[in-house]
């Protein structure tokens, strides 16, 4: 089956994982979703992540993190370039996630990474998606 737009996909499971109260989702992988998901493991989104190479389709296993009570550290995700209308920010334009509660991950010439780190190397790219 062919998604239109693979890195959506890849936050919904991570969302609907979450709902869920589970421990960990598979993901079809890409290098895209690897960087994403290093990301998301730097900034204590999630637990870990493994590319699992076993099954019939290399995939991601991504560990969720919880607190407390099974209370998840991912709130939210949001999707914001999509395949339909790309978002693109210059360095100085670079969006702010809640005030500093949470972050964005860009794509820029130099590879994935958050929007501070964009910010502080003056690259400017595609806006992903928001993770707070």
């Amino acid at each position: 089956m062919q998604l239109t737009d693979p890195i959506a996909d890849m936050l919904t499971r991570i969302r609907n994982g979450i709902q869920a109260r589970h421990d960990s989702v598979l993901v079809p992988a890409s290098q895209l979703k690897l960087q994403i998901a290093r990301i998301l493991k730097e900034e204590g989104f999630v637990k870990d992540f493994e590319l699992v190479k076993d099954a019939p389709h290399r995939t991601i296993r991504i560990w969720l993190r919880y607190v407390g009570q099974r209370e998840p550290v991912v709130t939210g995700l949001k999707r914001v370039s999509k395949p339909g209308l790309r978002v693109y920010a210059k360095s100085r334009e670079m969006p702010r996630v809640l005030n500093g509660l949470g972050i964005a991950i860009v794509s820029t010439p130099r590879g994935v990474m958050t929007a501070a780190r964009a910010r502080q190397e003056n690259l400017g790219g595609e806006v992903l998606c928001f993770v707070w």
